[in-house]
């Protein structure tokens, strides 16, 4: 497996480890989101659209306001609006005003939206591909480091 200064084809050493480290992590979420990317391709989702439908899935039949859907995402959209109206005229996502305050438009995920969501979750996901050599150890130790970088980002 190369390093990363092989795989980038840089001849000096990296500054510091923590220039490594941070290069080294953006590398991998790249590599990763391309591999979800191509995974949800067949269908016709995007990894920020898939994401929606597993939050809205997770919220019950209740659904949640769009400024609620737009805190809970992975990677930040900076246009929610936009993506629900895409997932709403692909019928995976239905919206509707609250009757008591006509401001909140509550998202709530469709029976189309339920089915492929459930279908893409009961195949192999990317995940399962990407981080199978590591061991339930490994992966405890992973994600509290992960969080730790995140803690120190703010």
């Amino acid at each position: 497996m190369p390093s990363l200064q092989e795989e980038i084809k840089q001849s000096i050493p990296f500054k510091s480890r923590r220039v490594e480290a941070f290069l080294n992590l953006i590398r991998t979420a790249d590599l990763f989101s391309r591999r979800e990317t191509e995974f949800l391709k067949p269908y016709n989702l995007t990894p920020s659209q898939y994401n929606v439908l597993r939050i809205l899935r997770g919220a019950g039949p209740d659904g949640l306001p769009c400024s609620e859907i737009s805190e809970r995402m992975i990677a930040r959209d900076p246009d929610v609006t936009r993506l629900l109206d895409r997932m709403e005229a692909k019928d995976l996502v239905r919206r509707s005003r609250d009757q008591k305050d006509r401001r909140v438009v509550t998202t709530t995920i469709t029976e189309a939206g339920l089915a492929l969501v459930n279908d893409i979750s009961d195949v192999n996901l990317v995940e399962d591909q990407l981080l199978r050599d590591f061991s339930a150890e490994e992966l405890d130790t992973f994600n509290v480091l992960l969080e730790k970088a995140r803690a120190n980002a703010g």
